[in-house]
């Protein structure tokens, strides 16, 4: 027997609700904060989070969370840098609270690569950095 329509409307949109950011402050370093944060803030501990994942390494993570550098390591410098730009997007934009990463500056020192950008968020902008190895 195949159910039937019983006054419901299917056509209807399901709301989408926004899953909030409070979360609980990451001591890095020798930081004593304690406590939650949400918004700005949360957004880049969010980023710091996404960008020291190596994407696929940890079963406790979404395929879709973290970063692949690894595989630079021992590239050139001509190839890296395009290709850290990309994957920089990549991950980022997976989350939906990213609207878009722009503004790319590489600075390099023997194989090292710093790379500054800005990610722009529902909440504001923010100014970040990550070190590549290559």
């Amino acid at each position: 027997m195949v159910p039937q329509n019983e006054g419901y409307d299917f056509t209807e949109q399901i709301p989408v609700r926004q899953i909030p950011t409070n979360t609980y402050k990451l001591r890095v370093a020798e930081e004593e904060i304690r406590g939650n944060i949400d918004g700005l803030e949360a957004m880049k501990q969010a980023i710091y989070k996404i960008l020291a994942t190596q994407r696929y390494e940890y079963s406790i993570y979404d395929w879709n969370y973290g970063i692949e550098l690894k595989d630079l390591i021992g590239k050139p410098k001509s190839y890296v840098i395009p290709e850290v730009k990309k994957r920089i997007c990549e991950a980022l934009l997976e989350d939906d609270r990213v609207q878009e990463v722009t503004d790319f500056d590489f600075t390099s020192e023997g194989n090292c690569l710093t790379v500054f950008f800005v990610v722009k968020t529902i909440f504001g902008e923010i100014l970040a950095e990550k070190g590549v190895e290559f």
